[in-house]
């Protein structure tokens, strides 16, 4: 069944009527070409990125690297390009640098296409001296920018999410249930329920209740899809299935305008639910791969999969490419090296090592006897010189990337990291939860933050 069939939409209401709407900063423009929606898509960068601390120690989450070479913002501005969306901006207000760079380094589009990928950063102005204080709230404080574009769809994304989307389909939903505002779900589990947003819809896709994270058993079994729509969602499975918010929105251009002159600062808590009463809020459910990687676990595992012989998301997709900054580096280098189901990208030099289930990423360096496995090493920003090499060496420093006879398991070496000769590293054995001298554990999952050093014979 396709992903619009879900939805009965030939029970929708008549069109609205756009010629009484008489304010024109806030009426939806003329389209750009026949039958081509004028889409501006946001994605929301701005948190903390606390849940991915220390990687996001010292930058932003969308910009912590993915899969070997790539960057997690990498995901919804690539999928944005495939849906032929190419206005993007993204939404971000903590360690901008790294972010920025990448962004401005990674799209670029002629002077005739129209297209631009940019950063809106939070700043203070004549009527707002705060930090955004939620999704919500970072939208509001930049509709001055966004309405200076011509745009009848907003599609909001979230800057944390492992997917393959063509927006195309839930645009066209959109249009053809006259929705006011569309939100992006996906059938889960009972145990993921508990942390996501969960909604009710009508035979007709439309959205009747949302709970944001209900925790209560009772709220929780009055909210599970019922068994006899699971065929009509293309749900398999004996569990009990509820529809989460995917964090992805498309609001009309008036509709946007109306809910955000208020207060409120988040989507989930205070926007939706309080439009499901006032406004046509449909459901467009997605039957694919999907995982919030905001965690260090998600985010390990997920990094991990893509080494697998049958990977849950696939890069080598190229019907719908997954795009990122051109580097130009050489190809990697293998001396007698045992690799198995591993990623190993560009540039990198590997010499009579075993590698297995691991993500090698750009201009790393594995010595002779080195032993990984479950390890992401995010490789490096620059190649050492032989001067700072022969400099480390006197000082007894390790050069960049893993040194001789180490052993490391369940980790992920962060960019520039320094692993000495003779090192262990594993959380075997220790809390999953735990502060290190130059590491720390999470989810049971070691972490050696960026530019970090481990000096030689270190066991951990």
């Amino acid at each position: 069944m396709g992903l619009l069939l879900a939805c009965a939409v030939n029970k929708v209401k008549a069109p609205l009527n756009r010629t009484a709407k008489k304010d024109l900063f806030m009426a939806a423009p003329r389209r750009m070409a026949p039958h081509v929606p004028n889409v501006l898509a946001v994605v929301m960068g701005g948190g903390q990125g606390t849940r991915l601390w220390p990687l996001t120690q010292d930058r932003s989450k969308p910009a912590v690297p993915l899969a070997g070479k790539y960057r997690i913002v990498d995901i919804p501005i690539s999928n944005c390009i495939n849906s032929g969306y190419r206005r993007v901006y993204l939404l971000t207000q903590f360690n901008t640098a790294s972010l920025h760079r990448h962004i401005s380094q990674s799209y670029k589009f002629d002077h005739f296409s129209g297209g631009f990928v940019e950063l809106l950063a939070a700043e203070q102005t004549m009527h707002s001296t705060s930090w955004y204080q939620g999704t919500a709230d970072a939208v509001r404080k930049n509709l001055v920018h966004l309405l200076n574009h011509d745009w009848e769809y907003c599609l909001i994304l979230s800057g944390d999410q492992l997917y393959r989307m063509d927006f195309r389909r839930i645009i066209a939903q959109h249009a053809e249930t006259q929705a006011d505002l569309t939100i992006a779900t996906i059938p889960v589990t009972r145990d993921s329920a508990q942390s996501l947003g969960i909604l009710q819809i009508n035979n007709d896709c439309r959205i009747v209740r949302f709970v944001e994270k209900p925790k209560d058993p009772a709220a929780l079994d009055s909210l599970q899809i019922p068994r006899e729509s699971y065929d009509d969602l293309d749900i398999e499975g004996s569990e009990d299935f509820y529809l989460a918010s995917m964090g992805i929105y498309v609001f009309n251009r008036s509709t946007m305008v109306k809910l955000l002159d208020n207060d409120f600062t988040d989507f989930g808590k205070h926007i939706i639910p309080g439009a499901i009463s006032s406004h046509r809020v449909f459901s467009y459910v997605y039957q694919g791969y999907w995982e919030d990687i905001g965690t260090i676990k998600s985010f390990f595992e997920a990094n991990l999969d893509g080494a697998e012989e049958l990977t849950k998301f696939n890069f080598f997709d190229m019907n719908a490419p997954i795009y990122t900054r051109p580097r130009f580096l050489p190809g990697s280098k293998i001396n007698g090296a045992s690799i198995d189901h591993a990623i190993v990208s560009d540039g990198c030099i590997i010499s009579h090592a075993h590698i297995s289930h691991s993500v090698i990423g750009v201009r790393s360096f594995v010595g002779i006897g080195t032993n990984l496995h479950r390890v992401i090493m995010m490789g490096a920003d620059y190649y050492e010189s032989q001067a700072s090499m022969l400099e480390n060496l006197n000082a007894g420093r390790p050069r960049m990337g893993i040194g001789q006879h180490c052993r490391i398991e369940n980790t992920i070496l962060d960019k520039n990291v320094r692993v000495g000769d003779n090192c262990v590293i594993s959380p075997a054995g220790k809390p999953e939860n735990f502060d290190g001298n130059g590491y720390v554990i999470r989810d049971g999952i070691v972490i050696v933050p960026k530019n970090g050093v481990i000096p030689h014979g270190t066991v951990i």
